[in-house]
């Protein structure tokens, strides 16, 4: 729901920005989200989620993630499994760990350490539970939060303010979510 108060709350916005686009549009598309659709390459050579063959694949468990840093140019396409995880882990779990203090049954929010979703079913299941926290702990926010800077967590961002952190994970949720989205529907009419 919307803030429907005339004072304007930045703690607030922030929080329904994300709210209101994951549980009106983004989560309601991902219902019914099978194990083929996860795994379905649009085009030849997409990165995924995919059953672990060697040691060095990231990832904790029996599936890993295909990844590169710096990511090779032009950057791979990416099925709806790996743009799952990129947001479960990369966008959601990882700031929620370090940021709102956040704990996940999988373990580590991080792509070398996380036990990576080989069924659609699981890959929703983390992806509820990732934005659970984070949004949990933007919700919790207060407005002097907002305003400190997030600290060497965050790389490159260490001198930006928590409320610029929120404002860009609700911008890479959203961007990413939509993608998932058009995967989807060119899918289904394939």
């Amino acid at each position: 729901m919307l803030n429907t108060t005339t004072e304007f709350d930045p703690g607030t916005v922030l929080s329904e920005q994300l709210s209101w686009h994951f549980e009106n549009q983004a989560r309601p598309r991902l219902d019914g989200l099978t194990d083929e659709e996860l795994d379905w390459e649009p085009v030849a050579d997409c990165w995924g989620v995919r059953r672990r063959s060697s040691p060095e694949q990231k990832g904790s468990g029996d599936w890993t993630i295909d990844f590169a840093h710096p990511a090779p140019e032009p950057a791979p396409v990416t099925t709806i499994g790996w743009r799952l995880a990129h947001v479960v882990v990369g966008v959601l779990g990882a700031r929620a760990a370090s940021h709102v203090e956040a704990q996940f049954r999988w373990g580590s929010a991080d792509y070398d350490a996380w036990p990576y979703a080989g069924t659609a079913d699981e890959a929703l299941a983390q992806l509820d539970a990732t934005y659970a926290a984070w949004s949990d702990g933007v919700r919790g926010l207060t407005p002097a939060d907002l305003h400190r800077q997030v600290g060497p967590a965050e790389g490159p961002w260490a001198e930006h303010s928590m409320g610029d952190l929120v404002a860009h994970i609700n911008r890479e949720a959203i961007h990413h979510l939509a993608e998932i989205a058009l995967l989807r529907d060119l899918y289904a009419h394939r």
